[in-house]
């Protein structure tokens, strides 16, 4: 770093971009995998805005996923024990 000065590092959220991938929303994680590779790609060419901002879209598309995965799994399991009555 020149004149001793660090930048900050905008995390990607990519692990947690392929678990709802897998496992939650499939469009969703697809989408926050996209905006993760494009913030890792931007922190390493030290373009912070460009990195903040896909890490930003990436947390929401993250968080937007695991709820609708959750809710998903609610009614699924909601599902399942109304047709075992």
């Amino acid at each position: 770093m020149e004149g001793g000065q660090s930048r900050a590092v905008a995390p990607s959220y990519l692990g947690w971009s392929i678990f709802n991938t897998l496992c939650c929303c499939l469009p969703l994680g697809i989408a926050a995998i996209i905006c993760s590779c494009k913030a890792q790609n931007a922190n390493a060419l030290g373009e912070s805005a460009t990195a903040v901002e896909a890490s930003r879209t990436a947390k929401i598309l993250n968080v937007v996923g695991l709820v609708c995965g959750i809710i998903l799994i609610i009614i699924i399991i909601a599902l399942k024990v109304t047709h075992e009555q």
